[in-house]
């Protein structure tokens, strides 16, 4: 399939649709413009997206865009304002960045078939195995891997990963490689489900001392196989220049660019 045609379903199934939201997190829709957060401002997750662009009147770009600013500054809660670069309007990125939104690390936009993926071979050292996790110890031991590789508290995965986790596990599944249920997590990454065909690659941490070896691709392969169990025949992935030429070699096509843009009520 070329990449255009992988593109084209993207959008059509996975962005444009308005998605449901939960008791806990909404989802609302103030013209073309969708947002979707966690209702306690404390929580860690709150997106901002416009697939159709700002509306049909030029002049109130901005006012659209400094209404979604105003209404998380008031709640005092950190927001990424999610854009792809065939979102209009041109000069999106432009405005909100004279809006107060900073511009974070641009990501590639990496689209594929399930199949073929799942299809080769996970090839891992002697002794290590990757699985879905299966209990709240593994979110633990994947969250002390993550600061580890990161070096700084990530609180998201046991205060946010985890309760998703049990209250729609048809929604995500995280995925462990290991040499031992009581050892350190060695690699680990995340699948996510929603209404469309695709599945979800998220996050992607391995040990210092573990890459080069094969874990991370075979999370990747894994977790396209989760997929394919539940009915979903495409995978996408937000790849960072690290991981893209393992998607490509993998067969993976890259069809566009993200790029967040995050607001900080404190800045």
């Amino acid at each position: 399939m070329q990449p255009r045609e992988l593109l084209e379903i993207f959008h059509d199934q996975a962005r444009a649709p308005i998605p449901t939201g939960t008791a806990d997190r909404p989802v609302e829709v103030v013209g073309l413009v969708r947002r979707e957060y966690d209702l306690d401002p404390r929580g860690h997750f709150a997106m901002i997206e416009s697939p159709d662009g700002l509306g049909d009147d030029p002049a109130r770009w901005d006012a659209v865009i400094a209404e979604q600013r105003d209404f998380f500054a008031a709640r005092g809660q950190e927001v990424e304002w999610k854009t792809y670069d065939y979102d209009p309007p041109v000069d999106l990125a432009a405005r909100l960045e004279a809006a107060g939104f900073v511009k974070e690390d641009d990501e590639a936009l990496i689209l594929g078939e399930a199949t073929p993926l799942a299809e080769q071979d996970i090839t891992l050292p002697d002794g290590v195995t990757v699985r879905a996790v299966d209990g709240p110890e593994d979110f633990a031991r994947v969250q002390a891997l993550q600061e580890e590789v990161y070096g700084e508290p990530q609180p998201y995965v046991t205060e946010s990963l985890l309760p998703d986790w049990q209250a729609r596990p048809e929604s995500t599944e995280l995925v462990v490689v290991e040499e031992s249920r009581h050892g350190p997590a060695l690699c680990a990454a995340r699948a996510e489900y929603d209404a469309s065909d695709f599945t979800g690659l998220w996050g992607g941490a391995t040990l210092p001392a573990w890459r080069g070896r094969g874990l991370y691709r075979a999370t990747l392969l894994h977790r396209a196989r989760l997929g394919l169990e539940r009915g979903k025949p495409y995978v996408r992935v937000d790849a960072l220049p690290t991981s893209e030429p393992i998607l490509r070699r993998l067969g993976l096509h890259r069809v566009a660019t993200t790029t967040p843009y995050v607001f900080h009520p404190s800045a």
